[in-house]
């Protein structure tokens, strides 16, 4: 979130900075068409780096999915912490079996949710390309036009 707003932060500035640069330049001939190249690879700059951001994650993603986070605890750990089970108001010791089975079960599901994040994150990254990706072409496009 802090990166984000950073990022705005200097977007701002150099826009900022470069439209008064422009304005001095407007004075002069060229004035308009300085400001409309300025907004334009502000623009491509703005949506190039949400594509790259976008790829990187994608990549991130696919990384997690391939080879997910180990599961940190071990069988020796959880049945010091999970060998009791509840009967009516007691409490009574898991055989090994029984807690060899639960960790298993939380081994399992421990990936399973790892493997839904990954492919979560991976749609979410999708549409940091997806969506900057139409807008860059447009305006790579317009620049074009605005040489010939």
């Amino acid at each position: 979130m802090i990166s984000i707003v950073l990022f705005i932060g200097v977007i701002l500035i150099v826009f900022f900075f470069l439209l008064a640069a422009a304005g001095v330049k407007s004075k002069t001939n060229g004035g308009e068409d300085m400001i409309k190249n300025v907004y334009i690879y502000l623009v491509l700059f703005a949506t190039l780096m949400m594509t790259i951001g976008g790829s990187v994650a994608a990549f991130m993603a696919l990384a997690d999915m391939v080879a997910p986070p180990p599961f940190y605890q071990s069988f020796e750990e959880y049945s010091r912490w999970g060998g009791e089970k509840p009967v009516g108001d007691t409490t009574e010791k898991l055989t090994e079996a029984e807690l060899r089975a639960n960790y298993e079960a939380a081994v399992q599901s421990h990936r399973a949710t790892a493997m839904e994040r990954s492919k979560n994150s991976l749609v979410k990254s999708f549409g940091w390309i997806i969506i900057p990706l139409p807008i860059f072409i447009y305006f790579q496009r317009r620049l074009n036009s605005a040489k010939e």
